[in-house]
């Protein structure tokens, strides 16, 4: 609720700043006939109404969990991203066409000393306010706030081309209102695929933050039953909301009740520090005696391969002359199944008596 309020509170003052803007701005394009300005305003325009989408958004992404979406309605921030880079992504196109047809036919804009001053502290505002916004969208884990921070001090680098374009045409009386409404658009029409691209990724799933899964796998191994952490997955259901999976590793001679008050704890102290659900399987160690020379050997073989990174989940049932173990791949490798068929056969040859098992896995996190 307290990131909630807070985004609304500064996509509030967002709509603010652009409406007394968009206002100035077109006073000072329909007196000075300046294409360049009245664009300038009409994406103020667009930014007032990001805004009202982030509210909106947001709003909605609050929603209490249900039967039909249990996870939440976190993931409705990320269409709100979608419909500003919409909204932004009309704004470029009208400005693109408004700036060809000034070129086309130019008209000489009249500037005066005071209409050049609006402009200028509108460059500042704009830009300063602009760091504020994204500096608390990043805070606030907001896409929709950082895409409209990062949005604002693009704006305020547009409008002072305008300064310059008003300066050259006060000075040697030549038009390049069309040519600069065209730079605009152009980085208008950049910063919309730029939102898309991101909330795209975001939308699809992308790898989660390095940061975060060290500090989780940190915290894990700080219990001193754990060997390993493998198979982290994190699941992003809204900005605010991740759900994951793991195995830790644990000496195989553990009780059910020991394991089950370790993984409660763990699963606590996770969720209390790092605000991550999370869910723990279980891989048992017997990597001793006889055992421990099986795997010494087998990490020599995945030493020959570079494009393995990992091998975990190591066990052997003995009553079942049975061996498993998960390798990790790099992304890039295409022989994989050729790779692991080498690795047991491998195995095969030295320790003949085993059968094996092998799953192959997939990097999903650092």
């Amino acid at each position: 609720m307290d990131r909630n309020k807070k985004i609304i509170k500064v996509s509030i003052y967002g709509i603010i700043v652009n409406v007394i803007l968009v206002i100035f701005k077109a006073i000072v394009g329909f007196i000075t006939g300046s294409i360049a300005i009245i664009l300038d305003a009409i994406n103020n325009l667009s930014d007032a109404a990001s805004s009202i989408i982030t509210i909106i958004g947001t709003k909605l992404s609050n929603k209490r969990p249900d039967k039909k979406h249990p996870y939440g309605y976190g993931r409705v921030e990320y269409f709100s991203s979608i419909i500003i880079a919409v909204i932004v992504l009309v704004a470029g196109l009208t400005s693109f066409k408004e700036s060809f047809l000034k070129i086309i036919k130019p008209e000489l804009a009249e500037y005066s000393a005071i209409s050049i001053f609006i402009i200028i502290v509108a460059v500042f505002v704009k830009f300063f306010f602009g760091r504020y916004v994204k500096n608390e969208g990043t805070k606030l884990n907001s896409n929709s706030l950082i895409a409209s921070g990062t949005d604002a001090i693009s704006d305020s680098v547009l409008s002072l081309s305008t300064v310059i374009g008003a300066l050259i045409s006060m000075i040697w009386h030549l038009s390049l209102e069309g040519y600069l409404g065209l730079i605009i658009s152009v980085i208008i029409l950049k910063s919309a695929y730029e939102i898309l691209k991101d909330t795209v990724s975001d939308m699809i799933g992308i790898r989660a933050d390095s940061n975060l899964t060290k500090k989780l796998r940190k915290k894990v191994m700080s219990y001193k039953e754990v060997i390993g952490v493998y198979d982290l997955v994190l699941h992003n259901y809204g900005p605010n909301t991740i759900i994951g999976t793991a195995h830790i590793e644990v000496p195989d001679n553990m009780s059910a009740k020991e394991i089950h008050k370790l993984t409660k704890e763990i699963a606590a102290d996770i969720y209390l520090n790092l605000g991550i659900t999370l869910t723990l399987g279980i891989y048992a160690s017997n990597s001793e005696g006889e055992f421990k020379n099986i795997k010494a050997y087998l990490n020599t073989l995945v030493k020959k391969y570079k494009t393995i990174l990992q091998v975990h989940g190591f066990y052997v049932d003995e009553e079942n002359s049975f061996i498993s173990f998960d390798l990790i791949f790099d992304f890039d490798e295409k022989n994989q199944e050729n790779i692991k068929n080498e690795i047991i056969s491998s195995l095969k040859n030295k320790y003949p008596k085993f059968d094996y098992y092998v799953v192959l896995d997939t990097d999903f996190s650092d």
